[in-house]
């Protein structure tokens, strides 16, 4: 019992110390007024930009026709592009009906050299001063370069009615040395580059 007097005592002196008045007040500076013109700007930057919506664009027509490059012509870029639209629900506008979207396409050929190691092994054999049989057996790296042709694709989407761009993409594929290997490239570079439209 003598121990839990001495518990007693200082848990009620911790109860009135709990019960003393706050020496610090709540208190603060009103804040400046507005600047005067502060009421009539509007400033769009401070806020995100709305959402756009996709579903909405269902035709386009072109911005220009597309030039080609390289071997491929720019009916060849058309006609490749046309179809991967149409791939995405989006149909060519009819003569005397404003588009939704309008398109341009740009393709792009180069040249770029590439590095790669091919293992090389070697060895010898032979007869030497101190007996036969001595040699060595190795890995040597043999680095090699290849020109390679790179069919670039750039493809830009605007709204119809603002002009503002709305959507772009871009994608590269390996191109060969004769013309159907290149459209295989320009196909597969237009695909990749249309894979996120419309975005997600």
């Amino acid at each position: 019992m003598p121990v839990l007097r001495p518990l007693l005592l200082i848990a009620l002196l911790g109860l009135a110390a709990c019960q003393s008045p706050n020496p610090y007040r709540a208190e603060s500076r009103p804040l400046p007024p507005a600047p005067p013109g502060a009421a009539q700007t509007f400033d769009r930057s401070a806020y995100p930009a709305t959402p756009r919506d996709y579903s909405r664009y269902l035709s386009w027509q072109w911005q220009q026709p597309p030039a080609g490059s390289g071997a491929l012509s720019g009916e060849q870029l058309a006609e490749v592009v046309a179809g991967a639209l149409e791939q995405r629900g989006l149909r060519p506008a009819q003569q005397n009906q404003p588009a939704d979207l309008r398109v341009h396409a740009a393709l792009r050929e180069e040249r770029r050299l590439r590095q790669y190691e091919e293992p090389s092994y070697g060895g010898y054999y032979g007869n030497g001063p101190w007996g036969d049989g001595y040699g060595g057996y190795g890995r040597v790296p043999v680095i090699r370069t290849r020109e390679e042709v790179v069919s670039v694709a750039f493809i830009e989407l605007f709204d119809g009615r603002s002009g503002e761009r709305v959507w772009s993409g871009s994608a590269e594929a390996l191109a060969g040395d004769d013309n159907r290997e290149r459209l295989d490239a320009l196909r597969s570079a237009v695909q990749q580059a249309l894979n996120n439209y419309p975005p997600r």
